[in-house]
C-alpha cells in the first residue's frame, strides 16, 4: 500500500541553525558543527520559519515511511550533539589481571591502548575518532569518560573499545573481564 503524504517535523532550538543543500544537513550551535549526508535517503525537507523543519515523503511504500523517522532522529541527535553534546562512561571490569588503559599518540594520530586484559601480553590499540575526548575519572577508580558532539562516533568508539576486550574461547558467563558501557547520556551544562 502507497502512503499519498506523511511527514514528521523537527523543532530547531534557540542558537541552533540548520542548511539543508541537496539533502547534506549542517547543524551548527554553541559546541561547534556537524554535517550528515542524507542523499541516499528520498525524502523532502521543507523549512517552515527558522523554528521548524517538515520532512515528508510523498508516495511511499512502508519502509520507505519507516526511514522517515530515522531521518527525523539522525537530525535531532544533530541538534542534541552541538548544544549539549554526548558523553559516554566505560568501567573496566577484571577478576584477577587489572587492565591498563592509557591513551597514546601514534603517527599524529591518538590510540587507546589496553595492556594486561586477562594477563595477555597482547597490547591493544584502539584508534580514537575525530572530535571524541577521552579522559579519566578523577573520583571513580576504573573508570574511562568518552565525549563528544556526534552521537555516532563517540558510541562507535565505545563499542570499538568493548569489542576489542571479549573472551574468546572461553566460558564467558565465568570470564566477565572487559570494558563495559557503564552510563551514558548528554554532557551536563557547568552553570
Amino acid at each position: 500500500m502507497k502512503y499519498i503524504q506523511t511527514e514528521q517535523f523537527i523543532e530547531i532550538p534557540e542558537g541552533v541553525t540548520v542548511n539543508i543543500k541537496s539533502r547534506v544537513v549542517k547543524v551548527t550551535g554553541p559546541r561547534g558543527t556537524l554535517v550528515k549526508n542524507l542523499k541516499h535517503i528520498d525524502v523532502t525537507f521543507t523549512k517552515i520559519g527558522s523554528k521548524q523543519i517538515k520532512v515528508a515523503v510523498h508516495n511511499g511504500d512502508r519502509k520507505h515511511v519507516a526511514a522517515l523517522r530515522t531521518v527525523k532522529s539522525l537530525v535531532d541527535n544533530l541538534i542534541t550533539g552541538v548544544t549539549k553534546g554526548y558523553k559516554y562512561k566505560m568501567r573496566y571490569v577484571y577478576a584477577h589481571f587489572p587492565i591498563n588503559v592509557n591513551v597514546v599518540d601514534k603517527d599524529s594520530k591518538k590510540f587507546v591502548e589496553i595492556r594486561n586484559y586477562l594477563g595477555d601480553k597482547k597490547v591493544r590499540l584502539v584508534p580514537v575518532r575525530e572530535g571524541v575526548d577521552i579522559e579519566f575519572s578523577a573520583n571513580q577508580k576504573d573508570e574511562i569518560v568518552l565525549s563528544g558532539n556526534s552521537v555516532e562516533d563517540v558510541s562507535q568508539n565505545a563499542a570499538d573499545i568493548q569489542q576489542i576486550c571479549r573472551a574468546r574461547n572461553k566460558d564467558i558467563r565465568k570470564f566477565l573481564d572487559g570494558i563495559y558501557v557503564s552510563e551514558k547520556g548528554v554532557i551536563a551544562e557547568e552553570e
